[in-house]
């Protein structure tokens, strides 16, 4: 497995995949997005409802085939922890 990138606004470059983590009740979950043009003012969120951890990593790779050179990026909301299992995180 690929390592991911901490997101940071302004760091991630026009086209890059991001995952956000968050609570949603006593799960984590997430949804995938496309950094766009920093003269839109949000970028393309997918479709989909609340994602499982390993679903929104697996949507994320097959997003991410478009771009192969960019790095995929995770945000973690406030009480997120990066679980080791995930993977590697820098």
């Amino acid at each position: 497995m690929r390592p991911f990138r901490r997101y940071r606004k302004g760091e991630a470059s026009v086209g890059s995949i991001v995952i956000k983590f968050y609570h949603s009740g006593d799960q984590i979950r997430g949804y995938i997005r496309k950094v766009t043009d920093p003269k839109q003012e949000k970028d393309t969120v997918f479709p989909s409802e609340e994602l499982q951890v390993d679903d929104a990593f697996l949507m994320a790779e097959n997003k991410h085939r478009e771009a192969p050179d960019t790095p995929i990026f995770v945000e973690l909301a406030e009480g997120i922890r990066w679980n080791p299992t995930w993977g590697t995180l820098i």
